[in-house]
């Protein structure tokens, strides 16, 4: 199993990222990205600081990917912060997209979506075909999601995913221990969103090197 999007005391979450790490392996994960808020701010200390527990993870047979989630910067910064995190050794970019139940800057999606350095949009809130064939063509996935109130969304991220193309993930976006899924959980959050058997079977077993061009 996988998760590409999880917090921790880094930024608005309840756990240490060992911790995190270590309540991921017992339920079965084996990929997991911690990904905090970032902005202009912090977005290179958050990458460098997280640095040691990858070693620490590999203790419990957990893949450590070290990212950020770039969240509610001005649209027109993204492409520079993208590019910064990953010239700063970020394995994974994400961007908080446009939920529908907090304030984020119309324009995010779209920067987002055509920016070279990003891997994944989370919770796009109702996003536009017209971006996600921008995401379709650079690989990016747009996110179907666990969190509450972000994943209002889900069907209609689905079926835009399905027109343009898009690779889909199934993520958390976990702040607590509670939020973390089990592999049943997330099996109903991806059937919840309207995925067929076959979408969830590819879904759940998203290839993610290969997404964000490991291979």
């Amino acid at each position: 199993m996988y998760d590409l999007h999880t917090h921790t005391i880094y930024s608005d979450g309840e756990l240490l990222p060992i911790e995190l790490v270590r309540r991921a392996a017992v339920l079965g994960y084996r990929t997991l990205a911690i990904t905090d808020h970032a902005d202009s701010t912090n977005v290179t200390r958050l990458i460098k600081e997280l640095q040691p527990v990858r070693e620490s993870a590999e203790s419990y047979g957990v893949a450590i990917l070290i990212g950020v989630e770039l969240t509610h910067v001005p649209p027109v910064e993204i492409p520079v912060l993208a590019r910064r995190a990953r010239e700063h050794g970020a394995d994974i970019v994400v961007v908080h997209g446009e939920t529908t139940v907090e304030p984020v800057a119309p324009g995010t999606n779209r920067a987002a979506c055509t920016c070279e350095y990003v891997d994944l949009l989370a919770h796009p809130g109702l996003i536009t075909l017209e971006d996600a064939k921008e995401a379709a063509e650079r690989g990016i996935a747009l996110e179907i999601t666990a969190r509450a109130g972000h994943n209002r969304t889900n069907g209609h991220v689905l079926r835009i995913a399905r027109e343009a193309g898009c690779a889909v993930s199934v993520d958390s976006d976990a702040h607590a221990p509670s939020d973390l899924m089990t592999r049943d959980a997330r099996k109903t959050v991806a059937l919840g969103a309207g995925m067929t058997e076959a979408e969830c079977i590819a879904a759940l077993s998203l290839d993610v090197d290969r997404l964000l061009h490991r291979f």
